[in-house]
């Protein structure tokens, strides 16, 4: 469901500040191991489906922030936007590189910290992350920078995992085994409307659209997602390296039983519907 901009803001604050120079630096080494790519092209139709909530238009100048391999960038390229593509991982910006290479897409990369985006003020009409920017340790720094480039009257469009979507459990389930750092906040607050205005704001938000969807993933079977995700997918990967054999066997099994709950699959497959939440901000 659709809605305009209401703003009850709820702040949502951790009780002790952590270390975010020592946790963002833990962070990029998540995110360069595995290889993010592999899940990350199957993500590919949250992107398209982005950038048409949006409706970019030819000839407007995009920004992808924690662009991962690119698919938003990539989808916005394919409407022939003049599309940057930042990330604090440079295999990942190699990644979008050769997809836009094997497209014939033009797509500039750098390196850029989403919490410090190095551009000047309203230097794009649209900004946008998909399930990128969810994942910065310092919230408020990243909503900032993200404003700050995007010019009055342009958009801000982002796709972020819920909390009581697969993802979100997801989180829950292997924070049991293994706890955040302490202080720190869910990145799948980023997939609730109260949080995404109480970091944008009605001071900065002419309005305000969010949608529940889903991303359905689609497996071999569970086990097949599990030795994916446990293998490429830096965050699942770090906390199976983080406990022994025996708590590796818990975590699997609990991972197991969380999968089952979401499966709608009768066939031995795996097919989880799998809830994020679709924003599109537009700046005053």
């Amino acid at each position: 469901m659709k809605n305009s901009v209401v703003c009850n803001p709820v702040a949502l604050f951790p009780a002790t500040a952590p270390d975010f120079a020592a946790l963002k630096s833990r962070q990029q080494k998540m995110w360069a191991s595995g290889d993010f790519a592999v899940v990350g092209t199957t993500l590919q139709i949250v992107g398209e489906e982005l950038c048409e909530a949006m409706d970019l238009r030819s000839g407007q100048r995009v920004l992808d922030v924690a662009a991962g391999n690119g698919n938003a960038a990539l989808a916005a390229a394919r409407r022939w936007c003049e599309v940057t593509a930042t990330d604090y991982v440079p295999e990942l910006l190699d990644r979008a590189r050769q997809r836009a290479l094997a497209e014939g897409l033009t797509l500039r990369t750098g390196i850029a910290d989403a919490e410090a985006l190095p551009f000047a003020d309203d230097s794009f009409d649209a900004v946008t992350s998909t399930f990128g920017v969810m994942f910065t340790p310092e919230h408020e720094r990243a909503a900032r920078s993200m404003l700050r480039v995007c010019r009055s009257g342009g958009k801000i469009g982002m796709a972020n995992w819920t909390p009581d979507g697969f993802i979100g459990q997801l989180f829950n389930t292997v924070g049991r085994h293994v706890p955040p750092a302490p202080g720190t906040r869910s990145p799948a607050l980023w997939g609730t409307r109260a949080h995404v205005l109480d970091l944008f704001g009605l001071q900065h938000a002419h309005s305000c659209k969010t949608e529940a969807r889903n991303f359905v993933m689609r497996y071999h079977s569970d086990e097949h997602w599990i030795e994916i995700f446990r293998t490429y997918y830096g965050p699942v990967l770090k906390e199976f390296e983080a406990l022994d054999a025996q708590g590796q066997s818990r975590l699997h099994a609990d991972i197991k039983a969380l999968i089952a709950r979401f499966n709608i699959a009768r066939d031995g497959t795996m097919v989880v519907p799998s809830e994020y939440l679709q924003i599109v901000i537009t700046k005053r």
